[in-house]
């Protein structure tokens, strides 16, 4: 290589090598940008609750889930705690699940799963409508038609045997349940279903609730119900009709 040529590579190498002040630039516009979208997000007026809507209530007012949830008005969206709020939406007595979700750009959306009566309990002269965890959902005067009666000892709410009287009533068929006069889980080990037409099942525990509601499901086909007629699926691999 003669000299000119390797005079005329040296002149040439700076201008092929990387521009710093193109890495500082571009630097700087990232930076520029990170700082304007955290602006949008946590300082401006842009993205920020302007509405709480909550969707799923029948029977829960809408402004008691909103009361609940907390979030004031003018609150950025980002810096919402959606655990926060789900879990004060789940403190009223009435809503069983609660999502909080954050709906862009000015919205923060409640979906709440209420409460609904499984079972009816006589107190006094009336009935408690409560869930399967035993919270009451409402009063009734009247005998209801659509939820079975359970007797029960001790408090109401967090009891097993109404744990275990609502875990029934959820696997059973709408045709059992319409004929059930009364589940008696007052001795959990020996829970007994009286049907309206004078059949008794004895259930026994509150284990295999599945399997045994399977099994009667099949008994009561093959075997329909008449009065005296018993059931007993303690044992679904050994039930028997009496």
């Amino acid at each position: 290589m003669s000299a000119d040529q390797g005079g005329a590579a040296d002149e040439a190498a700076p201008r092929s090598g990387s521009d710093p002040w193109k890495f500082a630039f571009a630097a700087l516009l990232v930076v520029a940008l990170v700082c304007v979208v955290a602006w949008v997000l946590l300082g401006s007026r842009l993205l920020v609750v302007r509405d709480v809507a909550v969707t799923g209530l029948d029977r829960v007012p809408s402004q008691d889930v909103v009361a609940a949830v907390d979030v004031a008005t003018g609150t950025p969206l980002v810096r919402v705690d959606l655990e926060q709020s789900r879990d004060r939406a789940e403190s009223l007595s009435l809503v069983e699940e609660a999502t909080v979700r954050r709906g862009w750009p000015a919205t923060l959306e409640v979906e709440v799963v209420e409460r609904r009566p499984l079972l009816a309990i006589r107190v006094g002269e009336e009935y408690r409508l409560v869930d399967g965890d035993g919270v009451r959902i409402e009063d009734s005067r009247t005998r209801p038609g659509t939820h079975p009666v359970v007797r029960v000892t001790g408090e109401i709410e967090e009891n097993d045997a109404v744990r275990a009287a609502a875990d029934i009533v959820e696997a059973a068929p709408d045709s059992l349940i319409a004929q059930i006069q009364l589940i008696d889980a007052t001795d959990t080990d020996a829970i007994t279903i009286a049907l309206g037409n004078g059949a008794l099942v004895e259930w026994g525990t509150p284990e295999g609730t599945a399997d045994k509601s399977a099994v009667l499901r099949v008994l009561l086909r093959e075997h329909p119900p008449q009065d005296g007629r018993v059931y007993d699926v303690g044992t679904p691999d050994l039930a028997i009709v009496r």
